[in-house]
C-alpha cells in the first residue's frame, strides 16, 4: 500500500449528545453523551485504522491546540496512527452535536486563528511528506487566517511532487480549488456543495452526473457525488455508477460522509476499480452508521457489507437506451 496522509487544519473534538427527540425552548435531558477527537481529516484516519491500514502507511497531519490534544494523541496511539500534527498555542475548538430523532443538529465552534508562521509550517509538513504514490487527503473547513486559496495552491505543489490528492471541501475552499489550473485528483461534493459550486440547483440524477462530468472533462478523476440515504453518485471519464445500501437504522449520521471519503482512498490504495471503489465507500459510510465516533466495525464486516451494496452503471444503462 502506498503512504496515506490526511491533513485536518480545522480538528474539533465533537461531543455528541444523545437525546430521545429535542424540544427547542425547553430543558431536554440526554441519555449519554460522548467525546471523541473530530475533523475530516482524523474521522478519515481512524476509518482506514480499522480497516486495516499498518501504522508506516498512514499518517495524519494537520493543526491541534496543545492545550488539549490528549484525546487525540489517545487515539492515533491506540489505532497505531503516526501523529505528525503540528501543536499551536491553545484549544482545539469541541463541536456538538445532538443526536436526536434519528436525525443530528451541528453545533460547530469556531477554531483555532493561524499565523503566517504557522501556515509557512504546516506548508513545509506537507511538501515534506508528499512523494510519488502517496495518496493525500486535504479535509475539511480552513480555520481564521488561512486564504479560501490555500487547498488550491497546496494541491499544485503536492501534485508536482507527484502525490495523489483527495479534495474534500466546502464553501469558499472548494470554489477557489475548482478554479485552479491544476486541480485534485478526486472530490467528494455532496448535493448542496456541488449546486453551490454550479451556480444551480441540480434536482435529478441527470443534472448531477453532468456537472460531474464537467469537472471530469477539466481533469478531476473521480467526482463522489454523496446523496445521504440515497448513496453516492460515482464518475469518472469512462463510467457512472449509482451505487445504494439496504436501509438500517442509525447509530449516528455524524462522520458517515468522512467514511465514505475513506473508504475511497482504501480503494484506491489497492488499486481497485470504479466499481469495487463504489461498493467499499458506500459499505464504509453504511457501516459506520451502526456507531458513534469516528470508528468501524472490523473489516470482515465492512467486506460482508460491500456486498449488499445494489451498484448500477448509469451510463452504460444510458448509452444502450440511447443505442436502442
Amino acid at each position: 500500500m502506498p503512504r496515506i496522509i490526511t491533513v485536518t487544519l480545522n480538528p474539533a473534538i465533537d461531543q455528541t449528545v444523545t437525546l430521545a427527540t429535542l424540544h427547542l425552548g425547553a430543558v431536554n435531558r440526554a441519555s449519554r453523551v460522548a467525546f471523541n477527537a473530530g475533523g475530516k481529516g482524523v474521522n478519515v484516519a481512524s476509518c482506514l485504522a480499522d480497516f486495516g491500514a499498518p501504522r508506516a502507511e498512514l499518517i495524519a497531519t494537520g493543526l491541534l491546540g496543545g492545550a488539549n490534544d490528549g484525546v487525540f494523541k489517545t487515539l492515533f496511539a491506540a489505532k497505531n496512527i503516526a501523529d505528525r500534527c503540528l501543536r499551536v498555542p491553545g484549544d482545539t475548538r469541541t463541536n456538538i452535536k445532538l443526536s436526536h430523532d434519528a436525525d443530528t443538529t451541528d453545533i460547530n465552534l469556531p477554531g483555532l486563528a493561524v499565523d503566517g508562521q504557522t501556515l509557512v509550517a504546516i506548508t513545509e509538513t506537507l511538501l515534506s511528506l508528499a512523494a510519488p504514490g502517496a495518496i493525500m487527503l486535504l479535509a475539511g473547513s480552513l480555520p481564521a487566517g488561512v486564504p479560501p486559496a490555500y487547498y488550491a495552491e497546496v494541491t499544485g505543489a503536492l501534485r508536482a511532487k507527484g502525490a495523489d490528492v483527495i479534495l474534500d471541501t466546502s464553501g469558499d475552499a472548494l470554489a477557489a480549488s475548482l478554479a485552479a489550473r491544476t486541480l485534485p485528483d478526486a472530490i467528494k461534493p455532496n448535493r448542496a456543495e456541488l449546486e453551490a459550486c454550479t451556480g444551480r440547483k441540480l434536482p435529478d440524477t441527470a443534472s448531477l452526473i453532468a456537472a460531474a462530468q464537467t469537472l471530469i472533462a477539466r481533469g478531476i478523476g473521480l467526482v463522489t457525488v454523496s446523496l445521504g440515504p440515497e448513496g453516492a453518485l460515482f464518475v469518472t471519464a469512462d463510467d457512472v455508477i449509482h451505487a445504494s445500501a439496504p436501509p438500517v437504522i442509525a447509530a449516528s449520521t455524524v462522520g458517515a460522509g468522512d467514511a465514505m471519503v475513506a473508504g475511497m482512498i482504501a480503494a484506491r490504495a489497492e488499486g481497485a476499480d470504479l466499481e469495487r471503489t463504489a461498493r467499499l465507500a458506500t459499505a464504509f459510510a453504511l457501516s459506520k452508521l451502526g456507531r458513534t465516533g469516528p470508528h468501524l466495525p472490523p473489516r470482515p464486516q465492512v467486506e460482508a457489507s460491500a456486498q449488499t451494496i445494489n451498484i448500477q452503471h448509469v451510463q452504460k444503462q444510458q448509452e444502450g437506451a440511447d443505442q436502442t
